[in-house]
């Protein structure tokens, strides 16, 4: 069955209200365990985890562990029970099934110390559903009504497996079902309402600067290690695909809220960083050149990028053509040419080939009738190299129009 049948209520048991609590101290740090076989053999893809890491490290609470397990007692037990002994949440998704090899609830019984019994009202409700369908009820079912002395069972509207909140000691673990379709609606009508209730997250603060122009390796040399060893604000690089992140973060103190500090730990990394960053937190290439292009009219062309640069800037509302040509005898010439033709102020050009592994990339400008032309390396071939290309062209445009 998938639900229970329309207009039938869940018993009391089955907590839809949470009740307000309110402890000493919020809940600051979070682990998530997704369990099942299916994801470490690679036939399901934990999405689960990444999006609630999300929300509450939006939220304020610190995600240190994301980890998947196999259905395995042991090894699902001692992973809730060193969880447990690092953070203040744990939230467990998958393995709430009523078959042998859902054990999720059995592993956070033993992590506790506490032996799972089934609740009288929850097995009627169970039952309940069943006959409602006329199907015959197995004792297999059973396993779903079990409940902990800690744990309170939460209603799943869109399936049989209700989930667990446990309170143990000043801990809390939050187990829920793997499903997307039931997990969701569970998370954001019961559990995130009662854990911001319960006292949810720190005065914490993050800004990400997007850097272009600069590797990982040569970028921890330009921030310094006297920065990135600091404890409060955090600061951390990150290598993506096109170019690189360095990530601020903070907890408030007594003397400074979270925002101020990371405000002061990025005007401090300024001077260091400032020459290669384009774009900061959400924004993109549009946002970094749409102030420097003003309003003048940008012209695009582009010739062995696979249409790349047009997917990048074709919307802006300052490009005024964008084309993909064959072919050009240069790429100073082809800006020239597409400039003249689209009668715009600035135009970009530019023309990918693949060199071995990797891409030579031939970029033209033409700002305002001055002409130029560069070659640089975009690392990688393929799509791949094919997309840099196109980066790597923007980015030059970038700079000279910052300069």
């Amino acid at each position: 069955p998938n639900g229970p049948p329309a207009g039938q209520v869940p018993p009391a048991r089955l907590g839809t209200q949470m009740p307000n609590e309110r402890p000493s101290s919020p809940i600051a740090t979070a682990e998530m365990l997704a369990v099942g076989a299916e994801l470490l053999a690679g036939e399901t893809r934990d999405t689960n985890s990444g999006d609630i890491a999300g929300e509450l490290t939006q939220l304020g609470v610190e995600v240190a562990r994301m980890s998947q397990l196999p259905d395995d007692l042991e090894v699902v037990t001692e992973a809730v029970r060193d969880a447990l002994g690092r953070v203040d949440l744990v939230v467990t998704t998958g393995g709430l099934g009523p078959t042998p090899d859902d054990l999720t609830r059995e592993s956070i019984a033993a992590a506790v110390g506490q032996t799972p019994t089934v609740d009288p009202e929850l097995e009627a409700w169970l039952r309940d559903l069943w006959a409602a369908r006329g199907l015959p009820f197995s004792h297999a079912h059973l396993k779903q009504a079990w409940l902990i002395p800690s744990a309170e069972a939460m209603a799943n509207p869109n399936g049989t497996a209700p989930g667990w909140w446990v309170e143990h000691e000043d801990k809390l673990v939050v187990a829920l079902p793997g499903s997307p379709r039931e997990l969701w609606p569970m998370w954001r009508n019961l559990v995130l309402p009662r854990l911001r209730t319960r006292g949810l997250g720190l005065d914490r603060a993050v800004r990400t600067l997007h850097l272009v122009g600069i590797g990982e390796s040569a970028l921890v040399d330009v921030v310094g290690t006297d920065l990135l060893e600091a404890e409060n604000p955090r600061m951390a690089t990150y290598a993506r695909a096109d170019f690189v992140d360095v990530r601020v973060s903070a907890v408030a103190t007594p003397e400074q809220t979270a925002q101020e500090i990371v405000a002061q730990a990025v005007a401090d990394l300024s001077p260091r960083v400032d020459p290669y960053v384009f774009a900061i937190d959400d924004e993109d290439w549009l946002d970094a050149l749409g102030p420097l292009v003003g309003d003048r009219r940008l012209a695009l062309a582009e010739v062995g990028t696979g249409g790349y640069l047009g997917l990048l800037l074709g919307q802006a509302p300052f490009v005024a053509l964008s084309e993909v040509r064959p072919a050009a005898p240069d790429a100073v010439a082809l800006a020239a040419a597409v400039r003249q033709r689209a009668a715009a102020d600035i135009a970009l050009a530019v023309i990918g080939h693949e060199r071995g592994d990797d891409m030579q990339v031939e970029i033209g400008l033409d700002i305002e009738g001055r002409t130029e032309t560069v070659t640089r390396t975009a690392f990688r071939g393929g799509d791949t190299g094919r997309r840099r290309s196109a980066n790597t062209a923007i980015a030059e445009l970038w700079r000279r129009l910052r300069a």
